[in-house]
């Protein structure tokens, strides 16, 4: 509902203070004074170091950054390129028009909502026992942990793309095919591209949620592909709290400087 009077601004303004900055902004900032913290018995951190940056961006703790930037971004690619077939395809079943077509549109659509709907340690569970056994045998390499990334972030490019390709205007593709263009032109050459800020938007939506991604991970992950979200649990398992802020500190860095590309990406798509 639009406010228009200054008082309801600014009472607008302080509940939005009153909730964002305890929820959301407060815990962040105690992650970063923590990750400067050489102590903190009292209300504040005390003996400022930058030690827990150095061991959170040398060795083995890059090496896990490394490991969650490709895994991230093998997944997005492999979700948005699923999720956007799945999208198109549910849409052209929904345009035939027939009882059966719509049907088959909405069961797709079902489909890749599932992993949404089971907490993602079910999924690590699943993909666990679907492939330890021939004819595809997985367990223990990366290539599984970059499956199940996929699966739990398929659903989200699915949604995404699906919205946006409702609201594509059917006259551009019909006015493609009114001169000649083939389907695949069409598809190549029109739809693909005005989907564009779209799919963009959805591909950083997808790293994002690989990046921090950790049940399923934990269920999947072979020694030498050790994502940072693991790293992170596993130094505040041992009780470097410090340490691990350090290293959530990075990996919130590294994803927001993906994103940023991402929406700069887009930003130019939506010139276009």
């Amino acid at each position: 509902m639009l406010v228009h009077s200054r008082k309801g601004k600014w009472g607008l303004w302080a509940v939005f203070a009153v909730l964002f900055l305890p929820v959301f902004a407060l815990p962040l900032a105690v992650i970063v004074a923590a990750s400067f913290a050489g102590h903190w018995s009292g209300a504040f951190p005390s003996a400022f170091t930058t030690e827990h940056y150095s061991a959170a961006t040398r060795g083995e703790s890059l090496e896990a950054l490394t490991t969650s930037l490709l895994t991230a971004l093998g997944a997005s690619a492999l979700a948005l390129a699923v999720g956007t077939w799945a999208a198109l395809a549910a849409d052209a079943l929904k345009r035939r028009g027939g009882v059966a077509a719509r049907v088959w549109g909405r069961v797709l659509d079902t489909l890749f909502m599932l992993p949404v709907a089971v907490p993602s340690v079910v999924v690590g569970l699943a993909l666990l026992v679907a492939f330890s056994k021939p004819p595809m045998i997985l367990n223990g390499t990366s290539t599984i942990v970059v499956l199940a990334h996929a699966v739990l972030v398929t659903a989200f490019a699915h949604q995404s793309v699906s919205a946006a390709v409702r609201r594509l205007d059917p006259a551009y593709e019909q006015a493609a095919a009114s001169l000649g263009a083939r389907p695949g032109h069409v598809l190549w050459r029109v739809k693909l591209p005005l989907l564009l800020p779209s799919l963009t938007a959805a591909a950083g939506l997808c790293f994002a949620l690989s990046m921090g991604e950790l049940s399923a991970t934990m269920m999947l992950y072979p020694p030498d592909w050790t994502p940072l979200p693991v790293r992170i649990y596993a130094a505040t398992d041992r009780g470097a709290a410090f340490t691990g802020a350090a290293l959530a500190v990075v990996l919130m860095a590294a994803t927001l400087l993906v994103l940023f590309a991402v929406s700069r990406v887009r930003t130019r798509a939506s010139y276009r």
